[in-house]
C-alpha cells in the first residue's frame, strides 16, 4: 500500500518555453504532483538540482545556453535520479542518443496528458521500487527506510520487534489487526503465547510515536481483536 507516495516525489521541469512549462506543471498538479520546480535554462536547472534534489527530472532537449543530453550528463554526474526527455526533437537519431546516455524514456511533443502521466508513474514505480516510504502519523513520522520514528525533531530508533510490528501494521493502514497476525509478524510461524510480550511492544511503541501514549491517536487497540493504525491523512 503506498497512498500515492510516488506523487510526493519532488520533480524538475526544464524548457526554455515557460507556456510549455506552465502546461506541464498544471498536468501534474491537477494529478496531485504538488512538489515541483521550474527551469528554462542549463545553469538554472544545475542549480535547483544543487540546492533543492529533484527525484524526478523532465528536460528539454533544446536548451539556450546548451542541450537536454549535456544537462543529464551534468545531473547524472552527482545525482542518481531517474530522468525523462520531453522534446520536439523526434529524429531516430536524438532518440536513440538520448536513451543511449540512459534515459528513461523518451516523449515527444505534442503528447498527450494522460500519456505524460503514465510515463511519469511507470518511471517512478520502476526506479524507486525497493524505496520503503516515510509514513506520517499524527505528530510524528515513521521512516521504515531507517527503522527510525521522527517526532520533534529527533530520530527515535525502532528494535527490530517494533519495526515488524509496525510494518504489519503499515501495510493494513485503518484497518483491525489481530493479536494472532501481530505474533506472527514479530515472531513468526509460531506465534502462540507472545500477547503479553506483543502488548509490551506496543506500549513502547506508543511512546515512541504518541504525544500522549496513553491516550493514543495513532496506534488505537480494538478490545478483543487487535490494533488499528490510522494515518494522518487517512482518517
Amino acid at each position: 500500500m503506498d497512498f500515492d507516495r510516488w506523487k510526493q516525489k519532488r520533480i524538475l521541469v526544464v524548457d526554455d518555453e515557460p507556456g510549455l512549462l506552465q502546461m506541464v506543471v498544471s498536468i501534474l498538479n491537477q494529478d496531485g504532483y504538488m512538489q515541483i520546480k521550474t527551469a528554462g535554462t542549463v545553469r538554472e536547472a544545475l542549480g535547483v538540482c544543487q540546492e533543492w534534489t529533484p527525484e524526478l527530472a523532465i528536460l528539454d532537449v533544446m536548451l539556450p545556453d546548451g542541450d537536454g543530453f549535456f544537462l543529464f550528463e551534468q545531473i547524472k554526474s552527482f545525482l542518481d535520479i531517474p530522468i525523462l526527455f520531453l522534446t520536439a526533437r523526434g529524429e531516430d537519431s536524438d532518440r536513440l542518443h538520448g536513451l543511449g546516455l540512459g534515459a528513461d524514456d523518451y516523449l515527444v511533443k505534442p503528447f498527450l496528458p494522460k500519456e505524460l502521466l503514465l510515463r511519469i508513474g511507470i518511471i517512478l514505480r520502476r526506479f524507486y521500487k525497493d524505496e520503503k516510504p516515510v509514513v506520517t502519523l499524527k505528530g510524528s513520522q515513521i521512516d521504515f527506510s531507517r527503522a527510525e520514528v521522527i517526532r520533534g525533531g529527533e530520530r527515535i530508533p525502532l528494535t527490530a520487534k517494533e519495526f515488524e510490528i509496525l510494518q504489519a501494521l503499515y501495510r493494513n493502514a485503518g484497518r483491525i489487526v489481530t493479536i494472532d497476525q501481530l505474533c506472527e509478524a514479530a515472531w513468526g510461524d509460531n506465534p502462540f503465547g507472545y500477547e503479553n510480550s506483543l502488548m509490551a511492544h506496543i506500549r513502547r511503541i506508543r511512546e515512541k510515536i504518541e504525544e500522549h501514549p496513553s491516550s493514543p491517536v495513532s496506534l488505537l487497540t480494538v478490545r478483543g481483536l487487535g490494533y488499528k493504525l490510522t494515518l494522518a491523512d487517512k482518517e
